[in-house]
């Protein structure tokens, strides 16, 4: 018996070892490039391309950050950015609440998964396809480079997973906390507001997240519609740093990490509710 059981310990640490190993590698391999990113925004010029290799800087310097800002004009497209992607985001966010919750709690069963079956479809066509058309509309009603539209187009794109999750959190929430408000009085929409969504603020804040990433990183959209540097945002701004001449790496990297900043902040501030959210979106029960 307590060699069975002996067995059993070995074999759960042999696992457990194989897992942590396992992670470590997946660690190494997701945080050496940014590590590498970072240290080569603080390295000189000279140091960047000489041979043999220098892996840390002989002394930290902040020039690549210093050109960034004030040659570049990195800030203006940083705001741009940082513009687009929070009225992308909230709008996404309100058209896919109202979405979800009428998906949610909408009774015929049978046109609810055939909407489904559309919202998912979406995701599965690759967004270039749609580029063509869109332009060509947009440019026809004299819409391009208006950072306003370009908010709109990022808001519709994330609308369909958005409402996908929205429902999923929706369907845990009993329909008799919803009906106790329609006896006390709320119209639907009042209790949507005032009963529903304070209840779902983790699912509310997965979503917004997942969109202003989503929005914050995309590059293609923002490149085919904006077509002044005025109105650049910071993925245009830094494939704009690639020329025929080569690549200013201390000033690239140096921009990658700026970029990176937002991101970081969204997940950081809104990590519990994050994971909160998601879990409570795809746990039944």
């Amino acid at each position: 018996m307590r060699k069975k059981i002996s067995a059993r310990k070995l074999k759960a640490g042999f696992a457990e070892t194989a897992r942590f190993m396992a992670l470590a590698v997946f660690m190494v391999f997701a945080v050496l490039p940014l590590l590498w990113i970072i240290i080569t925004s603080l390295k000189p010029t000279t140091e960047i391309y000489t041979f043999p290799l220098k892996y840390f800087p002989s002394k930290i310097t902040f020039a690549g950050y210093d050109r960034l800002l004030k040659f570049a004009n990195f800030g203006h497209y940083f705001i741009n950015s940082l513009w687009v992607s929070l009225a992308a985001a909230a709008g996404g966010l309100a058209a896919s609440v109202l979405a979800g919750f009428a998906l949610s709690r909408l009774r015929a069963r049978q046109k609810i998964r055939g909407l489904l079956l559309a919202l998912y479809f979406t995701q599965m066509v690759p967004s270039f396809i749609l580029m063509a058309p869109l332009f060509f509309t947009l440019s026809k009603l004299h819409l391009t480079n208006n950072r306003l539209v370009l908010a709109v187009v990022y808001a519709a794109t994330t609308v369909a997973f958005g409402a996908i999750m929205a429902k999923s959190f929706f369907d845990h929430i009993p329909a008799s906390i919803e009906e106790a408000a329609l006896i006390d009085g709320c119209d639907p929409l009042n209790a949507l507001f005032r009963i529903i969504l304070p209840i779902s603020l983790p699912g509310l804040v997965a979503i917004f997240s997942f969109a202003f990433v989503n929005v914050w990183n995309e590059l293609f959209l923002a490149v085919m519609l904006m077509s002044t540097d005025k109105k650049m945002t910071v993925p245009v701004a830094l494939n704009s740093f690639i020329s025929k001449a080569g690549v200013n790496w201390d000033v690239m990297s140096a921009g990658i990490v700026m970029a990176l900043i937002p991101t970081m902040v969204i997940f950081a501030i809104g990590q519990k509710y994050i994971v909160a959210g998601l879990t409570e979106g795809g746990v039944k029960g």
